[in-house]
């Protein structure tokens, strides 16, 4: 275990050297790494499900977090090192700018060692290389919303012409922020927040919160959703032996059905990274309980006096997930650029 940083804004010096073999680090909080998805892109082995479900840009990602190191929860199917997050306060941090010319820079870096291999697409890494990413995804590692400053990072991104997309995603523990990015005109494309407990006893098995509310603060930023004037998906991570079970299903819907939310995705928890230190490979769904499972949910979800509200638009096998679309959602799938 590294020891906890006494200064709330700047990675600890054990910290610094674990997470430098993993990110490119910028400044004092801030990181970003390249997708498995963008180096798999370049060679002709598919895309990231974010493409194929939006049009997000898997050659111009740009795959960071503000707040790499912070975090309010210790989920035990977090495949990133949750057991070094231990700060949940930020301050006298990095200017916006300052980070997205950081992880420019680092991602350039991280990306030149792919142009050399042999059957990298020499184009699309030239494009991706040289152009300024036209897709930030805010969700690599930590909680994005407890960088003090997310509001203006999001304008900046937005006021640059080469941005056409920025997707965040949230635990939702921060329910004040979500309200601050909407009081700020400062939301992005895409608002993701994760749902992976149906009940407060599973959300203190599963989530962990350090907070005390935390299911609370949960729900009061589902209870936010419905009025927020972006593209809002909940991303509801099934784990084998722990919340998949069918008797959760209607606790999911009514989660859901206060959402609002645009879309669904219910995606299957893959073994990978520290999450093996906790969980087995047992508890991953195969694709087929994931089919199965998503197929009975939409039909819960419109049980009762209510019409059936979701309809499955898309899946990807790879990544063991489906999209679920409400019915009278405005968005379209594909993203339209701005």
């Amino acid at each position: 275990m590294v020891g906890i940083n006494t200064d709330k804004t700047v990675f600890s010096k054990e910290v610094r050297e674990r997470y430098e073999k993993i990110y490119g680090l910028v400044g004092n909080h801030s990181g970003v790494q390249i997708c498995t998805w963008t180096k798999k892109a370049m060679r002709g082995k598919g895309v990231c499900y974010k493409q194929k479900f939006y049009g997000a840009s898997c050659f111009g990602c740009c795959q960071m977090s503000p707040a790499l190191a912070w975090c309010e929860e210790n989920c035990i199917f977090c495949w990133r090192p949750m057991e070094w997050m231990k700060q949940t306060e930020m301050k006298n941090v990095d200017d916006p700018e300052e980070i997205i010319k950081g992880c420019v820079e680092q991602r350039k870096r991280l990306l030149s060692g792919i142009g050399g291999a042999e059957d990298t697409d020499q184009e699309a890494f030239k494009k991706s290389f040289n152009e300024f990413p036209c897709h930030w995804a805010i969700s690599l590692s930590g909680e994005p919303t407890l960088y003090p400053k997310l509001g203006e990072l999001v304008k900046l991104l937005k006021s640059k012409k080469e941005v056409k997309t920025i997707f965040i995603v949230t635990n939702g523990q921060e329910p004040e922020k979500i309200k601050e990015l909407a009081d700020q005109n400062a939301l992005p494309t895409q608002l993701y927040v994760s749902l992976v407990a149906s009940n407060e006893a599973l959300f203190k098995k599963i989530n962990r919160s350090n907070y005390k509310d935390g299911w609370e603060k949960l729900n009061q930023t589902l209870e936010i959703m419905p009025k927020l004037k972006c593209r809002r998906v909940i991303r509801l991570t099934l784990i084998k032996g722990m919340n998949d079970d069918s008797k959760f299903m209607k606790e999911f819907a009514t989660l859901v059905e206060k959402s609002k939310t645009d879309f669904v995705e219910v995606k299957s928890y893959m073994f990978l990274g520290l999450s093996r230190q906790r969980l087995k490979k047992e508890n991953m769904p195969y694709y087929e309980d994931m089919k199965q499972w998503s197929e009975k949910f939409i039909t819960v979800l419109g049980n009762g006096d209510h019409p059936q509200n979701y309809e499955i638009v898309n899946e990807d096998k790879s990544s063991r997930i489906f999209l679920l679309k409400r019915k009278d959602s405005k968005y379209p799938d594909i993203i339209d650029e701005k």
